[in-house]
């Protein structure tokens, strides 16, 4: 029913390694869509988050033959030098999920691992998350990780889309991750911009890859066949705590 766009170069990362984007219509037909915004490979080390992201786009691609299916923009691989080293951080040390422009991002780390960058955005890779931001409004955004199981939905309206991820999958649905995360997507996306967040942990250091998707399928499909409209509402009092 729909023709797949895929962008071989969407945006280079901070070695200028291309990134792949795909969307189900060309990006420009997009800007008044809202679509879903997934992506995975945010931290190179978690391959999980990697897999659900591609499980994802195959599945979309295949639902989309048949099935009417609410606008969608992809990103299988954030951190693509990150996923070919297997380090969390990004090709200049960076921890992309706490480079994000927030209110609260820091310049502080405990550790290495969490490093936030020289500067807010200073890297590409969370700068054309921004843009897509800035251009789409998604309607609502998913990143795929692993750790802990759980999914973490941010938002009033996140809690739809992640109860359904939660109860497809079998793990716990919370509003936070359990620690603070200055310049993660959850405190630039839900507090400063008011669009929901969903982070998905997936079971880390997972031998078989390919049973991942089985728990995901079910709640994946309800979120991509959901056309219903999604209201702004007040803006929420932000806790501490974020996403990882």
């Amino acid at each position: 029913m729909s023709t797949i766009t895929h962008v071989e170069c969407w945006k280079k990362t901070a070695l200028g390694t291309p990134i792949p984007l795909f969307s189900s219509r060309p990006l420009p037909e997009l800007t008044q869509e809202r679509p879903i915004l997934l992506f995975g490979g945010v931290h190179g080390d978690e391959p999980e988050g990697v897999r659900l992201a591609e499980e994802t786009l195959r599945a979309v691609t295949e639902w989309s033959k048949s099935v009417w299916l609410t606008p969608w923009i992809i990103i299988p691989v954030l951190n693509v030098d990150g996923f070919k080293a297997g380090t969390r951080v990004n090709g200049r040390g960076v921890d992309l999920n706490r480079n994000y422009p927030s209110q609260d991002w820091s310049p502080h780390a405990d550790q290495p691992r969490y490093s936030p960058g020289p500067s807010a955005m200073s890297e590409p890779e969370v700068a054309g998350i921004v843009e897509l931001i800035d251009l789409y409004d998604p309607r609502i955004m998913i990143h795929c990780h692993s750790w802990e199981p759980c999914i973490v939905a941010t938002g009033a309206r996140a809690q739809t889309d992640g109860t359904r991820l939660a109860l497809s999958s079998g793990y716990p649905l919370k509003p936070e991750i359990g620690y603070p995360t200055p310049g993660s997507l959850s405190r630039f996306g839900w507090f400063d911009r008011q669009i929901p967040v969903i982070c998905i942990e997936e079971r880390d250091k997972l031998e078989d890859l390919s049973t991942i998707w089985s728990r995901f399928e079910k709640g994946m499909r309800s979120v991509f066949t959901d056309h219903s409209p999604r209201r702004r509402l007040q803006p929420e009092v932000p806790p501490v705590r974020g996403t990882s």
